[in-house]
């Protein structure tokens, strides 16, 4: 799952939270620094377990069931990668602590450019966190050397069932032929495209274009400076906020705790199918075409 909120929980850190405005745009002399890269949700042992062993699931995309060592922990997880985008399904427990109970979700954004993670943390500031969090996640691939994965800030350590991060991949990894990266396309290129390979080719599922997140305000109140000082656009809508960025598209509406969690991802596909296709997988649905799209309701 990339970072673990679990983690932050240790580091002591004083954050002013920025509150939602009624309407705010990104700034459209900036630069977007960052993009969608990655999100999680957690989901009940059926669902999960159904999602692991779908055969159609193999088919449709780039699919993997994957146990990852990072230097503060392990976790397994279901992953769907595209081409520059990709989605982690947990089940309940498959993640320790409070990271893995019923509808925790996380959302992580990444920038493009060597360097961008420094001007990030500087807009932070200006969107009133006094003091983002730091962290740097490694990455073990066996040999109990740990790698230096990412950098990632937060806006706060504490939270109730969604976090989100702002990340930026470390040139150690990318130089690591067991990373199997790609070769950079621009220099300074730590983007996402290099970071993921190409076997969505082989596939229908190309990127992720849009997610509907339940969370809470407090949640909410801590994610939405972290979008703004990456530049994103983010507006209110009626029961919460959507954020749009380089091709995804991410809203989020305030619920109860109870209620919270990932509720639908939108994928985009590699070619046009014809016919409907609709596959239960657990309590969710997935529903493929017709057309260059999918729909995941959950």
């Amino acid at each position: 799952m990339g970072v673990k909120r679990t983690i932050s929980m240790v580091m002591a850190a004083g954050v002013a939270l920025a509150m939602v405005t009624p309407v705010a745009h990104a700034d459209e002399n900036a630069r977007q620094l960052l993009f969608f890269n990655h999100a999680y949700g957690v989901f009940d042992r059926q669902t999960a377990d159904a999602i692991e062993h779908s055969t159609y699931l193999r088919e449709f995309a780039n699919f993997q069931v994957r146990t990852t060592t990072g230097e503060q922990g392990t976790w397994t997880g279901r992953y769907l990668y595209g081409r520059e985008t990709y989605i982690e399904l947990f089940g309940v427990g498959d993640v320790p602590g409070q990271d893995g109970t019923l509808g925790s979700a996380g959302l992580g954004v990444s920038t493009e450019h060597d360097g961008d993670f420094e001007q990030v943390t500087e807009n932070l500031r200006k969107q009133g966190v006094a003091d983002p969090i730091y962290f740097l996640q490694k990455r073990d691939f066996g040999d109990h050397v740990p790698v230096p994965w990412f950098d990632a800030v937060f806006t706060d350590t504490q939270y109730d069932k969604f976090g989100a991060w702002a990340m930026e991949y470390r040139p150690e990894y990318l130089a690591d032929p067991r990373s199997k990266v790609e070769p950079e396309s621009y220099p300074g290129d730590v983007g996402r495209e290099r970071y993921l390979n190409d076997d969505y080719r082989d596939h229908l599922m190309r990127d992720v274009t849009a997610i509907r997140v339940g969370v809470t305000a407090g949640d909410l109140a801590d994610t939405v400076p972290l979008l703004k000082a990456g530049g994103f656009a983010v507006r209110t809508v009626p029961g919460g906020v959507v954020a749009q960025c380089g091709g995804t598209e991410i809203r989020f509406d305030t619920v109860p705790v109870e209620q919270a969690g990932v509720k639908r991802i939108e994928f985009s596909l590699n070619h046009p199918v014809l016919q409907r296709h609709e596959e239960r997988l657990g309590s969710s649905t997935l529903v493929v075409g017709p057309g260059s799209h999918a729909v995941w309701t959950f």
